[in-house]
Protein backbone atom coordinates (compact mmCIF):
# COMPACT_ATOMS: atom_id res chain seq x y z
CA UNK A 1 0.00 0.00 0.00
CA UNK A 2 2.99 2.41 0.84
CA UNK A 3 4.62 2.00 -2.23
CA UNK A 4 1.08 2.48 -4.13
CA UNK A 5 1.21 5.80 -2.68
CA UNK A 6 4.64 6.93 -3.44
CA UNK A 7 4.11 5.98 -6.78
CA UNK A 8 1.04 8.24 -6.94
CA UNK A 9 2.80 10.95 -5.58
CA UNK A 10 5.56 10.42 -8.19
CA UNK A 11 3.62 10.50 -11.01
CA UNK A 12 1.56 13.36 -9.66
CA UNK A 13 4.54 15.14 -8.72
CA UNK A 14 5.55 14.19 -12.18
CA UNK A 15 2.85 15.43 -14.19
CA UNK A 16 2.33 19.00 -12.04
CA UNK A 17 6.21 19.89 -13.01
CA UNK A 18 5.99 18.53 -16.88
CA UNK A 19 2.66 20.74 -17.61
CA UNK A 20 4.38 23.90 -15.84
CA UNK A 21 7.34 23.86 -17.74
CA UNK A 22 6.52 25.98 -21.16
CA UNK A 23 6.70 23.79 -24.40
CA UNK A 24 9.74 24.95 -26.49
CA UNK A 25 9.56 25.21 -30.28
CA UNK A 26 12.64 24.78 -32.35
CA UNK A 27 15.39 27.31 -32.40
CA UNK A 28 14.85 30.04 -34.10
CA UNK A 29 18.41 32.37 -34.69
CA UNK A 30 17.63 36.00 -33.64
CA UNK A 31 18.45 38.49 -36.54
CA UNK A 32 22.06 39.13 -34.78
CA UNK A 33 23.06 35.67 -34.95
CA UNK A 34 22.45 35.58 -38.69
CA UNK A 35 24.62 38.49 -39.36
CA UNK A 36 27.13 37.38 -37.71
CA UNK A 37 27.56 34.72 -39.86
CA UNK A 38 27.06 36.54 -42.83
CA UNK A 39 29.81 38.64 -41.31
CA UNK A 40 32.24 35.92 -41.05
CA UNK A 41 31.49 34.71 -44.59
CA UNK A 42 31.57 38.05 -45.96
CA UNK A 43 35.10 37.67 -44.65
CA UNK A 44 35.77 34.13 -45.71
CA UNK A 45 34.72 35.49 -49.18
CA UNK A 46 37.45 38.29 -49.45
CA UNK A 47 40.26 35.75 -48.87
CA UNK A 48 38.94 33.76 -51.61
CA UNK A 49 38.39 36.15 -53.68
CA UNK A 50 41.99 37.89 -53.15
CA UNK A 51 43.40 34.39 -53.36
CA UNK A 52 41.38 33.72 -56.82
CA UNK A 53 40.15 30.73 -55.01
CA UNK A 54 36.58 30.93 -57.14
CA UNK A 55 35.21 27.58 -56.49
CA UNK A 56 35.51 28.73 -52.67
CA UNK A 57 34.54 32.55 -53.10
CA UNK A 58 31.06 31.03 -55.67
CA UNK A 59 30.38 28.59 -52.01
CA UNK A 60 30.67 31.55 -49.61
CA UNK A 61 28.65 34.00 -51.62
CA UNK A 62 25.93 31.15 -51.89
CA UNK A 63 25.97 30.77 -47.85
CA UNK A 64 26.22 34.44 -47.28
CA UNK A 65 22.84 34.13 -50.14
CA UNK A 66 21.16 31.34 -48.03
CA UNK A 67 21.73 33.17 -44.99
CA UNK A 68 19.82 36.50 -46.02
CA UNK A 69 17.26 34.46 -47.41
CA UNK A 70 16.52 32.84 -44.10
CA UNK A 71 17.20 36.23 -41.96
CA UNK A 72 14.85 37.51 -44.45
CA UNK A 73 12.38 34.56 -43.87
CA UNK A 74 12.33 35.06 -40.15
CA UNK A 75 12.88 38.43 -39.73
CA UNK A 76 10.98 40.22 -42.19
CA UNK A 77 10.54 42.98 -40.30
CA UNK A 78 12.52 43.55 -37.11
CA UNK A 79 11.85 46.32 -34.69
CA UNK A 80 9.95 48.59 -37.47
CA UNK A 81 12.68 47.84 -40.26
CA UNK A 82 11.87 46.07 -43.04
CA UNK A 83 14.69 43.63 -43.58
CA UNK A 84 13.59 41.65 -46.29
CA UNK A 85 12.56 44.76 -48.22
CA UNK A 86 16.15 45.64 -47.56
CA UNK A 87 17.70 42.66 -48.58
CA UNK A 88 15.83 42.47 -51.73
CA UNK A 89 16.44 46.00 -52.93
CA UNK A 90 19.89 46.92 -51.70
CA UNK A 91 22.04 43.67 -51.25
CA UNK A 92 20.50 41.18 -53.75
CA UNK A 93 21.34 43.16 -56.75
CA UNK A 94 25.16 43.66 -55.81
CA UNK A 95 25.12 40.06 -54.63
CA UNK A 96 24.12 39.48 -58.35
CA UNK A 97 27.28 41.82 -59.31
CA UNK A 98 29.77 39.90 -57.25
CA UNK A 99 28.43 36.21 -59.18
CA UNK A 100 29.13 37.29 -61.86
CA UNK A 101 32.75 38.61 -60.95
CA UNK A 102 33.33 35.10 -59.64
CA UNK A 103 31.99 33.25 -62.43
CA UNK A 104 33.93 35.55 -64.87
CA UNK A 105 37.18 34.82 -62.51
CA UNK A 106 37.90 38.45 -62.84
CA UNK A 107 39.90 39.60 -59.55
CA UNK A 108 39.20 43.41 -60.72
CA UNK A 109 35.72 42.85 -60.92
CA UNK A 110 35.46 41.03 -58.07
CA UNK A 111 37.11 43.61 -55.69
CA UNK A 112 34.80 46.52 -57.49
CA UNK A 113 31.79 44.10 -56.32
CA UNK A 114 32.91 42.72 -52.96
CA UNK A 115 33.08 46.67 -51.73
CA UNK A 116 29.83 47.34 -53.18
CA UNK A 117 28.60 44.52 -51.26
CA UNK A 118 29.92 45.88 -48.15
CA UNK A 119 28.56 49.39 -48.87
CA UNK A 120 25.38 47.88 -49.23
CA UNK A 121 25.50 46.56 -46.09
CA UNK A 122 27.03 49.19 -43.93
CA UNK A 123 23.47 51.36 -46.47
CA UNK A 124 21.22 48.43 -44.41
CA UNK A 125 22.58 49.49 -41.13
CA UNK A 126 22.40 52.57 -41.74
CA UNK A 127 18.90 52.70 -42.70
CA UNK A 128 17.95 49.93 -39.64
CA UNK A 129 19.14 52.88 -37.23
CA UNK A 130 22.58 50.78 -36.62
CA UNK A 131 25.14 52.77 -38.37
CA UNK A 132 27.67 51.98 -35.21
CA UNK A 133 27.92 48.59 -37.58
CA UNK A 134 30.17 49.19 -40.19
CA UNK A 135 31.30 46.35 -42.18
CA UNK A 136 35.17 46.77 -44.31
CA UNK A 137 37.59 45.12 -46.04
CA UNK A 138 38.64 41.98 -43.61
CA UNK A 139 42.46 42.81 -43.14
CA UNK A 140 43.67 39.04 -42.03
CA UNK A 141 42.08 35.90 -42.70
CA UNK A 142 39.03 34.89 -39.97
CA UNK A 143 40.32 31.68 -38.98
CA UNK A 144 44.02 30.65 -39.17
CA UNK A 145 42.94 26.82 -39.75
CA UNK A 146 41.23 27.46 -43.18
CA UNK A 147 43.71 27.34 -46.26
CA UNK A 148 42.26 30.36 -48.78
CA UNK A 149 44.48 29.23 -51.79
CA UNK A 150 42.99 27.41 -54.73
CA UNK A 151 43.75 23.54 -54.94
CA UNK A 152 46.47 22.93 -57.19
Amino acid sequence: MKRIVVTAIIIATSATLAGAQPAKGPYEPGLGEFMTVIQLRHAKLWFAGKNNNWDLAAYEIDEIKEGLEDAARLHSTFDGVPVSEMIKTIIDPRIERLEKAIDGKSSSQFVAAFDELTDGCNSCHAGASKPFIRIQRPTVPPLTNQNFAPLK
